[in-house]
Order: structure tokens, then sequence, then C-alpha cells
């Protein structure tokens, strides 16, 4: 089972769309909700065998040269290491460019997602709520290259 990873244009939006709202219900994005997130992060999908397994986000660097690397797996597509396949991905990409800190965030009723962060080496730094959703952010240790 091998985890291939393409960018989300065109047409692949709206499968990079179908992913997130499958996977962060109570945060829907629209169509133009995500042509807008695809024009400021990097939006990519993942496939195994030509089925639609997950994708992801890297949003462009914040101040400080710290980026935000978010993966998201379908439910029925869990527990088979496509999530750490894809995580280590995009974090070899990350380190390559030498960003200062690499975080996420998760949603806070995420158990699995956060247990999966951990697992993964990074660690709650902060919660917050975006219109009465609860979030949680954290850190990778050891991230600075």
């Amino acid at each position: 089972m091998t985890l291939t990873i393409v960018p989300a244009r065109g047409e692949l939006l709206d499968q990079w769309r179908e992913v997130h709202n499958r996977c962060v219900a109570p945060t829907q994005l629209t169509a133009d909700d995500v042509a807008e997130r695809a024009f400021r992060h990097s939006l990519t999908v993942g496939y195994v065998d030509g089925v639609l397994v997950a994708n992801a986000t890297v949003r462009a660097p914040e101040d400080g040269g710290v980026v935000t690397v978010i993966v998201r797996v379908l439910p029925e597509h869990r527990r088979r290491g496509l999530a750490s396949e894809y995580l280590g991905a995009l974090l070899r990409q990350t380190r390559a460019s030498r960003f200062e800190q690499i975080k996420t965030v998760i949603l806070a009723d995420n158990v699995g997602g956060l247990n999966f962060a951990v697992h993964h080496g990074f660690v709650e730094t902060s919660r917050h709520e975006v219109d009465g959703v609860a979030f949680v952010d954290l850190t990778l240790r050891d991230a600075t290259v």
C-alpha cells in the first residue's frame, strides 16, 4: 500500500474539500473557501491505488518562520500508517525549507488525532475557538534545523 501525494489544483480541489469536510465536519468549507485557501497555502491530496484517502494543508510561514502542517485521513482509511507516511513526507519537505518551527492544529474533541500528534513529537501549546469550535495548537519538539 503506497501513498501517492499530489498538489490539489483544479478539479482536485473538490476532492480536497471532500476530505476536509468529512474530517472536520464542524467547519464545512465551500468551493470558494477552498479556492481562497489554495491561493494562500499548499494543499495536497493523497491516494492509495487511485482511491482518495487523505488530504493535507501546509500553511504559509507565519512571522518568524513558523509553518503549520495539517494531515487529514478519511475515517475508513485510518489505522493503516497513512497519516504517518503523509506527515513524514510533509515534515521532510518543511524541514528541507528550514522553517524555525513546525506546528499543527487539531479539533479539541479529536482524541485520536491528538494522540497521533503527540506520538509524532508534537506538544500542546494552546487552545482556541473559531466560531464556537474548539481547536488545540501543537508544536513539534526539536523542529529547529
